[in-house]
């Protein structure tokens, strides 16, 4: 079997609303979807993640011009080797960003067209399901003002408690003032029906993440999420020294090597790599080794498209748990509840959670069937 033709499409659609994160306000979802195609009829897809305001289109310009020319031609089947090849080929331009973002498409793709041509499903192929269920936590909690929404944030909070989420992510990073009001507010609203984490998206220095931390400490926080920006691993590593709550972060690393430095500086509680940026499904293989040698969890980041919630929910399922017990923690789904048409419309069967949970696909490759006129209606002039 050869690969025959690799095709990117740009989906970019305005929100009719803008929302907010720590870092900026977000006007449009966006991606890189990437088709390839066999001689033997097998087609794959697969996405790279549009970080933050990131132009979907610079994605699609590595994928045309820089890796698809080194993949046509070539044996699908050979993931590994083919994935070794691209990364080596881009080290000297590449080696994170959106090069790995561009190459973790690619082996997505790659990957659904293993398990199409095998009959079985990816996570199958990647040695096994360690659970066939996956409970989700409800993500969301964007900003449409900026500060003082905590009214807003309490009844989004009650809505995803009502849905049957016993637990959610909440977005940070604000001001501190404004953040712990946030947090009072939502507790207020939901009392003990859910759990939390917090996510700052690295708005802070460690000072006030350690300070933020400390006061939201009769919350039990599962975690806080990129206390500090992803380059200041000893301030990583001093944030977890100074706090009780589990530190979480990795969105916004690529591949083995950046992991590799992460836990080298002992600054994570929990490893969250995105398969639509970090490296692909062969990537989060070599991740997941090393975050078990090193004692850290891995709990992926998601917030793609449907073809980026399938891919993670196979990842997921081959993904161990780290510290064996009769009740251990186990990884668990980011559930994006924010506006995304790409997330809803553009497969035949998107994800839809029962009571919390989201169940592993059973079905050849990824699992879904994707609607290529949707896609193609949508799709952007490059």
């Amino acid at each position: 079997m050869k690969i025959t033709a690799v095709e990117t499409f740009v989906l970019s659609t305005t929100l009719p609303r803008p929302f907010a994160y720590s870092q900026g306000w977000v006007t449009a979802r966006s991606t890189t979807v990437v088709k390839v195609t066999t001689d033997e009829g097998h087609v794959g897809w697969g996405e790279t993640f549009s970080v933050g305001l990131q132009p979907p289109q610079i994605a699609a310009s590595v994928i045309d011009n820089a890796l698809a020319p080194l993949v046509v031609g070539r044996d699908p089947l050979q993931t590994d080797v083919i994935w070794d090849d691209l990364y080596v080929r881009t080290r000297d331009f590449g080696r994170t960003g959106v090069v790995v973002g561009a190459i973790s498409a690619i082996d997505i793709a790659l990957w659904d067209i293993r398990g199409k041509a095998a009959g079985l499903p990816v996570w199958k192929l990647l040695g096994g399901a360690f659970r066939d269920r996956v409970q989700c936590y409800a993500t969301g909690f964007f900003r449409l003002q900026g500060q003082h929404e905590s009214a807003e944030m309490a009844e989004e909070a009650a809505r995803h408690a009502d849905d049957g989420h016993t637990l959610m992510k909440i977005k940070l990073g604000f001001g501190l003032a404004d953040d712990i009001v946030v947090m009072n507010a939502i507790r207020d609203a939901v009392g003990d029906r859910s759990g939390f984490m917090i996510d700052v998206n690295h708005g802070y220095g460690p000072n006030d993440a350690i300070r933020l931390a400390t006061a939201l400490e009769d919350f039990g926080l599962r975690w806080i999420e990129e206390p500090v920006i992803p380059e200041d691993l000893s301030g990583y590593r001093r944030v977890r020294d100074a706090i009780r709550t589990p530190v979480a972060g990795g969105e916004a690393e690529f591949t083995l090597y950046g992991f590799a430095a992460l836990f080298a500086a002992q600054g994570v509680d929990i490893a969250q790599p995105d398969i639509c940026l970090a490296g692909g499904f062969t990537a989060l293989k070599h991740i997941n080794v090393l975050a078990q040698s090193h004692g850290v969890q891995v709990n992926p980041h998601v917030w793609g498209t449907a073809i980026g919630q399938y891919a993670s929910l196979h990842a997921l399922a081959n993904t161990p748990t780290t510290h064996p017990g009769l009740y251990a923690d186990q990884p668990l789904f980011e559930y994006d509840t924010s506006s995304h048409p790409f997330r809803t419309a553009l497969v035949s069967q998107p994800l839809q959670h029962e009571d919390g949970y989201l169940a592993i696909p059973d079905g050849a490759g990824l699992g879904f069937e994707l609607d290529e006129d949707f896609l193609r209606a949508h799709a952007v002039e490059q």
